[in-house]
């Protein structure tokens, strides 16, 4: 069984790596675009298009199945992406986990980037899945780039100001960017400074997208399995190594590692 993941950097860690403890026997081919990064700022149409280059990219390694492993693209490029290479390639996207958040019935605040907090997107959500919840957006400006540069002070400061806008009552926390689930950790101490050391509950889509795959393909997950699953990089279409910066997080570190049968770059 071969998976392929795209995103515009490497937020598509958090669920390739999901994948990889999921289904240790899985090839993954992970599809990124360092070239045309970031995409947040640039037009839907514009993103779509680099969105959809990456997707052939991908499909060009045969996979049997590609998730969209960003929000962004999720929002504005899926349609395209279906209508392109479904039925062949179920396409799976990455929506933020507000349904299961609002199911637990505490308060919530979603972090998000800039551009999706107060989105049609995002409040659609909202009003679909935590109609009467009490609900914070909280943005995050900066992190995403942070995270992507792999800079760990950038990346305190900016988990710093989103944990000041965040309620010191909140109980449930919505990881809206994939980018966010890979300093997991500092933002968990940011918030328990914050919140007085509570017990939050943190809901990410890495896990619920990578079973998600796997349920399209009508597979389980056997994390037992022998880790012989291979592993291919895609830079803006060519084939290439992770980044340093992904080795700066320990994803990137297990996907780079990832059994006998592993293969970086190839």
């Amino acid at each position: 069984m071969k998976i392929a993941l795209m995103d515009s950097g490497i937020g598509l860690l958090a669920a390739a790596a999901a994948m990889r403890r999921l289904r240790p026997d899985v090839d993954l081919v992970l599809s990124s675009d360092p070239v045309g990064m970031p995409w947040g700022p640039r037009t839907p149409a514009d993103l779509t298009g680099r969105a959809l280059g990456v997707a052939r990219a991908a499909a060009g390694h045969r996979p049997d199945a590609l998730i969209v492993a960003c929000n962004t693209a999720s929002v504005h490029a899926l349609p395209t992406l279906r209508a392109e290479l479904e039925p062949g390639i179920p396409v799976i996207g990455t929506v933020p986990a507000i349904k299961p958040a609002a199911a637990a019935g505490g308060r919530m605040a979603i972090w998000a980037t800039p551009a999706t907090t107060g989105s049609p997107y995002q409040r659609g959500l909202i009003r679909d899945f935590a109609a009467g919840a009490r609900v914070t957006e909280v943005p995050c400006p900066g992190l995403a780039d942070a995270v992507e540069a792999g800079d760990d002070t950038a990346v305190a400061a900016a988990v710093a100001a989103a944990a000041a806008l965040t309620p010191a009552d909140v109980t449930d926390i919505v990881l809206g960017c994939t980018h966010y689930e890979l300093v997991d950790a500092p933002i968990r101490a940011a918030l328990a400074e914050r919140t007085g050391g509570a017990d939050l509950r943190f809901h990410g889509s890495a896990e619920p997208v990578a079973v998600q795959a796997l349920r399209r393909l009508g597979a389980l997950p056997e994390p037992g399995l022998p880790r012989t699953g291979t592993l291919t990089v895609l830079l803006s279409g060519q084939e290439g190594t992770l980044p340093a910066a992904a080795l700066g997080y320990a994803e990137g570190r297990l996907l780079a590692g990832a059994g006998a049968g592993a293969a970086v770059g190839r």
